[in-house]
């Protein structure tokens, strides 16, 4: 077996001191320290599949998490909003291993899963995330998730100011650290822990969530069955002012506006009236984006994410609109729940400006996947106009669907029978073609 190492971007001045809990696990099972030091050696991941439940949480007491938290904290007299536009001192406040409601209708509790499900890499990536939400994400993971489930939780820091926020992290059960050496955004540095990841399945979540009780085995459960089904948890709502944890509707599934902004919507009567089991998954047109489950085969038969996209912003469109064009499906699955911190603007930087970040991402995908309803992205977002996407050479070789059969296949009740030349519009919308051009009636998905 070839020797590990740590990442060439890691310098050992950087190592954080090992503490006493790991190197008498590493005395008793005979494996290196650095290996459950930095989590990169295999032989740690096969002692992890071994130990007990108690000897699970005795490794989880021991990571110092007060000192990983005093380093960071909060001072009386500053805005708690100020750096991560969410109340970090309520953030604080809560404990980073709280209990949470069962938020799942109560059938899920009946429902059984195939014991041999594949394990899955965990991969969270962030940029000067609060040390309170990112640790409550890990440790949400390591507490509601069956120990054989996780094969790794890598991190991908995107070049914080900090670099200990994600190698402190590293004394933590089956955590990975990996950092970039410059700002990539959310979309190159998921492709980074996605190429590092060896795990068949990729699990994607956002550095600010906390899962819920058996919120994994659902979602592998639907890869087994079909391996180019992408799935999503039901989104949990965690308010960004008191960090309450509220449970969201189960009948709602992702759209968008022509202006290619995500938003809710609520399934309809019909669609309602058709799912005699309130457990059965839910067909999307569009993923929200930040939380979803992929096999990684199919991950990289797709061609992974658009990496010329930057920051943040349209990833979640590119990637739902391929993935139903190019012979997959996406789902969310009502027995997995996921809570998700949601705030009201971005606490960071994009170099280029937020708005202008969003429009060259979204250009990209309206020039590449949109076809000739790209016209109505124009017509929401004339700024748009002049910006360059890049190429459409990916869709060419994978053989894609028209966006055309994205609208009557996958989006069934935006207006059938799609067509920019003759737009037949559905029974709510009376107005002519010409006018739905310039202020749409139908926009969303």
């Amino acid at each position: 077996m070839q020797k590990s190492h740590k990442p060439a971007n890691i310098v050992g001045s950087q190592i954080p001191p090992l503490d006493a809990a790991v190197l008498a696990v590493s005395k008793v099972n005979s494996t290196p320290a650095s290996c459950l030091q930095w989590g990169l050696c295999d032989e740690w991941n096969v002692f992890l599949f071994q130990i007990s439940e108690a000897e699970w949480d005795d490794l989880l007491e021991e990571f110092e998490e007060k000192n990983f938290l005093n380093a960071r904290r909060w001072k009386p007299g500053q805005d708690p909003y100020k750096l991560y536009a969410f109340n970090q001192r309520e953030s604080e406040r809560i404990s980073s291993n709280r209990v949470l409601r069962d938020t799942r209708h109560y059938r899920c509790t009946t429902l059984h899963y195939d014991p041999d499900l594949p394990s899955t890499s965990i991969v969270i990536t962030f940029h000067n995330e609060a040390r309170s939400t990112l640790l409550r994400t890990i440790r949400s993971v390591l507490n509601r998730t069956p120990v054989h489930l996780i094969h790794e939780i890598i991190l991908v820091d995107d070049y914080s100011e900090d670099a200990n926020d994600c190698l402190l992290l590293t004394k933590l059960p089956k955590v990975k650290c990996l950092r970039n050496d410059r700002r990539e955004g959310l979309i190159r540095s998921r492709v980074r822990g996605a190429d590092a990841a060896k795990a068949g399945v990729l699990t994607f979540l956002d550095s600010h969530c906390e899962v819920n009780k058996d919120w994994l085995p659902p979602l592998l459960q639907r890869i087994k069955e079909d391996p180019t089904c992408v799935v999503s948890p039901v989104i949990d709502i965690i308010n960004m002012d008191t960090f309450a944890y509220v449970a969201a509707s189960s009948d709602l599934r992702g759209g968008f506006d022509w202006s290619l902004h995500f938003k809710w919507e609520q399934l309809s009567a019909e669609q309602k009236a058709r799912r005699a089991d309130p457990t059965e998954p839910i067909k999307t047109p569009i993923i929200a984006g930040g939380l979803f489950v992929i096999d990684k085969s199919w991950f990289n038969h797709l061609g992974k994410y658009d990496t010329a996209m930057d920051i943040w912003g349209g990833e979640n469109f590119e990637i739902s609109f391929r993935v139903w064009m190019c012979g997959g499906s996406l789902e969310i699955i009502p027995c997995s729940r996921v809570g998700h911190v949601f705030r009201k603007k971005h606490p960071y930087i994009f170099p280029e400006g937020n708005a202008n970040t969003y429009i060259k991402n979204t250009r990209r995908t309206a020039e590449v996947w949109m076809d000739e309803f790209r016209l109505f992205y124009y017509s929401a977002r004339p700024a748009a106009r002049g910006k360059s996407y890049g190429e459409e050479e990916l869709r060419k070789i994978l053989k894609c669907k028209s966006f055309k059969w994205y609208l009557d296949n996958a989006s069934l009740f935006l207006c059938p029978d799609c067509s920019v030349s003759a737009w037949r519009l559905s029974p709510d919308c009376s107005v002519s073609a010409w006018h739905w051009l310039q202020k749409p009636p139908c926009s969303s998905i």
